[in-house]
């Protein structure tokens, strides 16, 4: 299962992400949510998956193939600054799996370190919860059904919802969006 983190400001400031980590107001969604049972438990390297997971109650082993998609030099900068500066670069980045901003990753290469990672996880490893990236719950939704790389950016992901795959190696299913449960008060 892959939880989305919490929204964050560059978020809803439509920006590249600096690798901040979220306030105590941003995270308060996730302390009043319940997260589900599992076995294991990852976050991303970033600030946001790992404090998300601490709000959600998890204690969670840094994931590092579950990390954002690398924006380089793009890295703080508003999308709307860069598609009046610079249109053609930022067309390539949505239509072309394989564009890289400059010092980034391209989608192509994220499909790659994301598949990878869900393909090594092994048979009988029991439920794994991981609190990652939106980029790499698209990435592995985009690996795991074999949806062309251009459906990448035709996948949204809300914060603070589950995405499950259950199954094995070429053999996914997918359950997508499900929001998680408020924590019962005691």
């Amino acid at each position: 299962m892959l939880v989305a983190p919490v929204l964050g400001a560059a978020g809803r400031e439509a920006r590249f992400g600096d690798g901040s980590a979220p306030s105590d107001a941003e995270l308060a969604p996730a302390r009043a949510l319940a997260a589900p049972r599992a076995d294991r438990v990852l976050a991303a390297p970033s600030p946001r998956c790992r404090r998300t997971a601490g709000a959600l109650g998890l204690a969670a082993e840094a994931e590092p193939a579950l990390a954002d998609l690398d924006p380089g030099g793009w890295r703080g900068r508003p999308l709307a600054e860069l598609a009046s500066g610079e249109p053609e670069s930022v067309a390539a980045w949505l239509s072309d799996p394989e564009f890289a901003p400059p010092g980034g990753e391209s989608v192509a290469a994220l499909l790659a370190r994301v598949g990878g990672w869900l393909d090594a996880l092994p048979a009988g490893a029991g439920r794994v919860l991981a609190v990652a990236e939106p980029a790499a719950v698209r990435a592995a939704v985009v690996h795991a059904l074999a949806l062309p790389p251009a459906a990448f950016w035709r996948l949204d992901v809300a914060p603070l919802t589950a995405t499950s795959l259950s199954g094995r190696s070429g053999r996914w299913n997918l359950r997508c969006g499900a929001p998680l449960t408020a924590r019962q008060l005691t």
